[in-house]
């Protein structure tokens, strides 16, 4: 057949070649169905929530592959199941499609403990769920730090900063309860100004609680002090005590008091609503 086209002209070999495209062209098209699977479409099931076993054994039953392609931990599903599945439940795809599944681990990952120790209560509570970790009992001793934590426990332990913990443990955490166990003197404050009030109370971690004012008073903070409550001495003449973290009510007057004649000075009505 090659010395027969070799002898015949340029335009009948050229017509032999196109006729042998064509039947090329139309072979591969009748033929791609078969090679696509044309028609052989099928919907993925679900298997989201399922175990991983079961998942797969009804995803090969069905001619799909499956290949477990990430883990994570959530501590609210069941171990071993699965939690994301690629492509999606229902999703049309061909056969023998491979699905890529997510499933929940089935221990628990360690991380580390953090340091929580000096946080308010709220911080601590927040940074526990960031790290994938549950706040568990709140318990108060005395200190004047209020809410700040003093102790992270796990199992009442006591659990230091690095210490390796399964992600989900429950941390419980002892708070200051703003008093403390000190104990001291009521100082005295007549006759300062409420700035040098403040000032002095807050270098005894003491504050100013309620200020009660004189009518004819402008300026509070260089008003001076002239009654307080608690007093520094009881009505029998013993020295009266307050704990660190406590505060002091304070009465300002303009007119600086004589300290000798404070004692026996009564203090104004409170003011009416």
């Amino acid at each position: 057949m090659f010395k027969f086209l070799t002898k015949q002209g340029f335009l009948v070999n050229l017509l032999v070649a196109i006729v042998l495209i064509i039947l090329i062209v139309v072979l591969f098209f009748n033929s791609l169905d078969w090679i696509t699977h044309h028609d052989e479409n099928i919907k993925v099931p679900v298997v989201t929530g399922k175990n991983i076993n079961d998942a797969t054994q009804l995803l090969e039953s069905q001619g799909f592959g499956v290949e477990v392609q990430d883990s994570v931990y959530i501590d609210t599903v069941a171990k071993a199941s699965v939690v994301r599945q690629s492509p999606e439940a229902d999703a049309t795809v061909k056969k023998n499609r491979t699905v890529y599944l997510t499933i929940n681990r089935a221990v628990a990952p360690l991380i580390d403990m953090p340091d929580l120790r000096g946080f308010s209560f709220q911080s601590a509570e927040m940074y526990l769920r960031s790290v994938g970790l549950k706040l568990g009992d709140t318990t108060y001793r005395p200190d004047i730090a209020r809410n700040s934590v003093l102790e992270q426990r796990f199992k009442n332990q006591i659990l230091l900063p690095g210490t390796k913990v399964h992600m989900g443990s429950a941390i419980n955490l002892v708070l200051g309860d703003g008093i403390g166990n000190a104990i001291m003197d009521v100082p005295d404050l007549t006759g300062m100004t409420l700035t040098d009030a403040r000032s002095y109370l807050r270098s005894l971690n003491l504050s100013v609680g309620a200020i009660v004012a004189d009518a004819d008073v402008q300026d509070r903070n260089n008003a001076y002090v002239y009654h307080q409550n608690p007093t520094v001495e009881s009505p029998g003449g013993e020295q009266n005590k307050i704990h660190p973290g406590q505060a002091i009510d304070v009465y300002l007057s303009v007119q600086q008091p004589v300290t000798d004649t404070v004692a026996v000075q009564a203090p104004p009505p409170p003011p009416t609503p």
